[in-house]
């Protein structure tokens, strides 16, 4: 394999991988359908947006600021729809989620 190629490579799955694990991004219509499904739903949405909550913020951000380069307009935030569950969900995605990626044990 050429030098550039692995690169290249990781860089296209790495954005793939992230466009399809936010497509049930918040304020999406898919996930105002999903939050009207119950109690449960609502905390394992919660759960998903806490866990993707820095790259919402991001394209959130890009949006508000630079308009046009991302075509999307999703919120950090599901506000309609949803209750308690969620936030439990949202709050424990946000702390637990992305903090689990830099944490390393001591030995």
């Amino acid at each position: 394999m050429q030098p550039i190629a692995k690169p290249v490579r990781l860089v296209v799955l790495s954005v793939g991988l992230a466009l399809g694990l936010t497509a049930c991004a918040a304020g999406t219509p898919d996930a105002t359908h999903t939050a009207a499904g119950g109690p449960l739903s609502e905390l394992v949405l919660g759960f998903w947006h806490g866990l993707i909550a820095p790259i919402t913020l991001l394209v959130e951000v890009i949006h508000r600021y630079v308009p046009g380069v991302i075509p999307l307009s999703w919120r950090l935030y599901q506000g309609s729809g949803v209750g308690v569950p969620y936030d439990i969900g949202f709050y424990f995605g946000l702390a637990g989620g992305p903090s689990f990626l830099f944490w390393r044990r001591r030995s």
